[in-house]
């Protein structure tokens, strides 16, 4: 068995993940040793999208920030398994990791499951915001695992848009000045979106997890919020043209991409989807 593997890891100064990649190296060079790996190990601050392109596996070690950090640059085929270097059923001050589905102390046997492809694969949709300029210019954003966001780049000042989505009976077309429009995937309802909606008795449908997402303005001015929607679960595109001066679309809170007052930006669920290998359980059952 050969595989060409990549590990990016969390640099980070305390024990608990000194420790982890301690416990994680010496699996991986009996690993190499045994099957004949290559075996390339960065941090998250120095990696690049290159290295990337032709993995068999992408191995992220730290917690949920760190893989949300990379994962943009991991292709649709390129499955990727998260350790979580600082587990909390360890330490109370440790880190969930909902979407690392290894740990240090089982590292080492669910590497095997990896790499002889008994894992399980779970396909996670991902967002992608597309910008065309008033010159006609394409930019297509990251595609966010967990949320995206699209406001003025001014915190202190009114995104101001254009909001469309759907059509004939039941469609938006509205104008509309909030604090941003938060967009969302099933697997992040439960971070930022959460904070800024009631979703009290919010369950998707079978299936629906796949196909729909969140999205809604964070912060609607106190007349207008009873004439407005608040938020939708939606499988259509959501169609934004800028009336800001400056405006940017941040996905998963990494990257920044900017434009200008009449710009259209289109945010889908059509993003490439991540797979995400988990070793005991389906992360898609616990998101539906």
């Amino acid at each position: 068995m050969s595989a060409d593997i990549l590990v990016v890891y969390k640099k980070n100064f305390e024990a608990v993940h000194d420790r982890s990649m301690i416990a994680i190296e010496a699996a991986l060079e009996r690993a190499v040793q045994e099957k004949k790996l290559r075996v390339d190990i960065t941090a998250r601050e120095k990696v690049r999208r290159s290295d990337f392109i032709g993995r068999d596996l992408v191995i992220v070690i730290g917690g949920d920030g760190t893989l949300t950090s990379i994962a943009h640059s991991v292709d649709a085929d390129t499955p990727v398994m998260g350790v979580n270097s600082h587990p909390i059923e360890e330490d109370s001050e440790g880190s969930v990791g909902f979407f690392m589905g290894s740990d240090p102390n089982r590292f080492e046997e669910d590497l095997k499951q990896a790499l002889e492809g008994t894992a399980r694969v779970n396909i996670l949709p991902r967002l992608q915001a597309e910008i065309v300029t008033t010159s006609g210019n394409v930019i297509r954003c990251d595609p966010a695992l967990n949320d995206l966001l699209v406001a003025n780049t001014h915190q202190y000042q009114p995104s101001r848009y254009r909001l469309q989505r759907g059509k004939g009976e039941g469609a938006i077309d509205i104008i509309q000045q909030s604090s941003g429009m938060l967009f969302s995937t099933s697997s992040g309802r439960g971070a930022w979106f959460q904070h800024s909606f009631d979703l009290s008795g919010f369950e998707p449908a079978d299936g629906e997890a796949a196909t729909h997402y969140l999205v809604g303005p964070r912060e609607l001015p106190s007349d207008w919020r009873y004439t407005n929607p608040d938020w939708s679960w939606t499988n259509q595109p959501t169609v934004l043209i800028s009336d800001m001066h400056r405006g940017y679309v941040v996905s998963d809170g990494w990257d920044e991409y900017h434009f200008t007052r009449g710009a259209t930006i289109t945010v889908s669920i059509d993003g490439p989807p991540l797979r995400l290998l988990t070793f005991r359980d389906w992360l898609v059952d616990s998101t539906n």
